[in-house]
């Protein structure tokens, strides 16, 4: 695909939130880089404790590290600019700057999806085929998938990318959001806009629904077969409770956008300043509180941190005494 080179646009300017009144810049900028605080310690906690956690070197734990990287990167690849612009009055980003980051958005959204798809497989062959678990879903097994959730996706976005790219670009240079994405960028461009932004939104839809109806069926056989048990009632609350971790993650990330996609189909639109703030939220949010869902409702990782805990508090002891 062709366009006539007219681009005239050499750098973008980033809205943020609009109407934001100046006296609340530092207070928003403030909260935002709480935010990404938590992102950045609590996603490298996860990953420096499962990687020195011999023990944790298990399939489920290291599906977590890879989520957590999804995570600590989409913070750090988003925040720092929305940031500075409220903090430092910074909003100027380059033309190949912004497709970066675009790329890198959307990139690690797919890549999240296509990993709690293979943390659903997870928990589907644990419950329905416990016996075969630990020769079927091997370490080795986990690093292939998620390889592969990670390579799948990049080859898609590098194609969607440079799609964009070789728009012509000839009107407003603002980015009405708070980070460079398709849908901002690809409405700057002079001409055939739809057709590309078609093609990125059949690229979403399978980022999003293909992995989501496989978690769906998933769960679904999950819920079926602990309810055929022929055990007590509490062992089917313990099976099912090692998978709220996992449903509660994919909930938080599917949930809001699925909201969203919904409501464009009905009808329903929301003002610029909603859009971009429930965008916001259903971005950055999860990956701030995911871990903490790892850490206090997952037994292993919450048995290894009150050992730490207590092994600390017995040292500080001994040390004062």
């Amino acid at each position: 695909m062709f366009y006539t080179n007219v681009t005239t646009i050499k750098q973008f300017f980033i809205l943020g939130f609009p109407g934001l009144s100046q006296e609340y810049y530092g207070p928003v900028s403030a909260l935002l880089f709480v935010l990404f605080l938590a992102i950045a310690v609590g996603n490298i906690f996860i990953l420096v404790f499962v990687k020195c956690e011999r023990s944790l070197h298990k399939p489920t734990y290291l599906i977590f590290c890879h989520l957590a990287l999804t995570d600590l990167l989409f913070g750090t690849v988003t925040l720092p600019k929305i940031i500075s612009k409220y903090w430092f009055n910074d909003s100027i980003i380059s033309f190949y700057g912004c497709f970066v980051q675009m790329f890198f958005v959307h990139f690690l959204g797919s890549s999240h999806s296509f990993i709690l798809m293979v943390m659903a497989l997870d928990r589907f062959i644990a419950i329905c085929a416990p016996l075969r678990y630990t020769a079927l879903f091997t370490n080795n097994t986990v690093s292939v998938l998620c390889g592969i959730s990670w390579i799948v996706p990049m080859s898609w976005m590098v194609g969607i990318v440079l799609d964009a790219l070789r728009l012509p670009y000839c009107n407003l240079n603002i980015i009405t959001q708070c980070y460079c994405d398709h849908q901002s960028i690809t409405g700057l461009g002079c001409e055939a806009v739809r057709e590309v932004q078609e093609v990125a939104f059949g690229v979403a839809m399978l980022s999003l629904l293909l992995p989501l109806g496989f978690i769906i069926v998933s769960y679904f056989v999950i819920i079926v077969a602990v309810m055929r048990m022929t055990s007590s009632n509490r062992s089917r609350m313990i099976a099912l409770s090692t998978c709220l971790p996992q449903i509660i993650i994919t909930l938080l990330f599917y949930m809001p956008r699925c909201f969203v996609y919904m409501a464009n189909i009905v009808g329903f639109t929301f003002s610029v300043p909603v859009r971009i703030v429930i965008v916001m939220l259903y971005s950055i949010l999860p990956a701030a509180i995911n871990p903490l869902i790892y850490c206090f409702k997952t037994k292993d990782i919450k048995e290894h941190l009150k050992k730490k805990l207590v092994t600390l508090k017995i040292n500080n002891s001994t040390t004062t005494g």
